[in-house]
This record gives C-alpha cells, structure tokens and sequence, in this order.
C-alpha cells in the first residue's frame, strides 16, 4: 500500500470524539483520532513494510506515527534509526507507546535504552525506562543481569523523586514490572517499592497523579500474576 492511500484510510477511520482524547493527553495536530482497534484489518493486510513505516512515521500525524510502529521492522532498524524516531516523539503516547515498544522487539534494546536512560532527556529516559518494562514482560528471565536490574533499581530509588514527570512514571513502571515479570527480583522489587513509598507526580493540565510501585505488586500477587509474560509486545 502506498503512503497516500494509507493516509487517506486513516483519515477515514478518525472520530472526533477519539482526537479529543488522544490531544487531552498531548497529541497535536495532525492527527486524525483513530483507535488502535481499527487499525487491526490493516495490520493484517500489510504486516511488516519498513519502508512504509517509516514514510507514515515522516508526516507527523500522531495516528500514522502509532501505524509505523505496528507495522515497522525492529530488527532492521540501526540505533540511529531509533534515534531519529525517539526525536521526532513529542510526547509520551509516542515516546513510550510506539518508539519504545518497536524497539522492545529488536536485538539492541538493552543497548539502546541504556543510552536514553542516561540522556537527562525526559521523554527519551521515559522510553527507555519503558522499554525495559515491555522487555521484562516478555522475554525470559535468563535473558537479563541479576545484577544490572538490582542496580538499577537502586538508581530508581536514588533518583525518582528528582525526575521530571513522565520519567517519574517510567521509573515507577521499571519497578513495579521487575517486582512482577522478573521473579528472580520479586522479593528485592517489594522492598524497593516498600522503601520509595508513593508519589505525586505532576500532570499538565491534569490534577496530581499518585504512584505507588508497591501497591500495584501487591494487586498482582492477588491475582497470583507474579512472573506473566506477555506472549507479543506489539498488537
């Protein structure tokens, strides 16, 4: 399919009411308001075509730039391709939804996300925290360092409080998904979460959110979900 037509085919899938919500929470025009779910017969019909991808991502629009990541291929694209995408993510929706999910399902991720975790860049050290969330979620335990994640738990600890707003949530998210998919860590992950506490965190525009690690591994090992791993990152 080419990029026209694409763009002409999510045009016609946009509802106002769906565009209200996704500039709400950051997106910016253009965009045209359309739900993931109506975009599942494309994802069928196309699958993967980088090159399409990367033309959709391109224009800007918030609803072609989600599109790209569903239909992207992660193992072809370098660091410099994720680099290119991180900068052009305006907001969270994209940094951690689209850019860090496609690389989530790469072979540089670890890689990646190391070095955007250390850039001081907000939505940058938001995806790459997130990405290593959508990675414990989903690959096995032997694939990941004991010790890299404990410390980073601890710089999570250290840190978090200082952090800007969507970072605090990344973070918050990190330690609370090793308390969960990452059950070498569980006990560790508990106490972490017990020892940084709750925490407000500003919202533009919106009334304080609260975050709390603790409370959210607590749920899930109510519902005896200590260790899931999804089976896909990406819809």
């Amino acid at each position: 399919m080419k990029l026209d037509t694409m763009m002409q085919e999510l045009e016609a899938l946009g509802k106002e009411r769906t565009k209200k919500i996704y500039m709400s929470n950051g997106a910016k025009e253009p965009l045209f308001g359309v739900t993931t779910g109506s975009m599942k017969p494309y994802v069928k019909q196309i699958k993967i075509n980088q090159e399409l991808a990367e033309q959709l991502y391109a224009t800007g629009n918030y609803d072609a730039m989600y599109f790209a990541g569903v239909i992207a291929d992660p193992k072809a694209m370098t660091e410099e391709d994720y680099d290119r995408w991180i900068e052009q993510a305006y907001f969270y929706m994209i940094s951690d939804y689209v850019v860090a999910v496609t690389l989530a399902e790469s072979d540089i991720a670890q890689e990646v996300s190391d070095k955007w975790i250390a850039s001081g860049e907000e939505l940058k050290m938001s995806a790459g925290w997130h990405c290593y969330c959508w990675l414990l979620g989903n690959r096995k335990d032997e694939e990941f360092s004991k010790e890299k994640l404990l410390g980073m738990l601890e710089y999570v600890k250290q840190n978090i409080r200082q952090a800007p707003p969507r970072t605090q949530v990344a973070m918050n998210n990190f330690v609370m998904t090793v308390g969960v998919s990452f059950k070498p860590l569980h006990e560790e992950a508990v106490q972490f979460a017990k020892e940084i506490g709750p925490i407000e965190t500003k919202r533009e525009g919106k009334k304080p959110g609260l975050l709390h690690a603790f409370a959210e591994i607590e749920k899930q090992v109510e519902k005896g979900r200590i260790g899931f791993k999804r089976k896909y990152v990406r819809c």
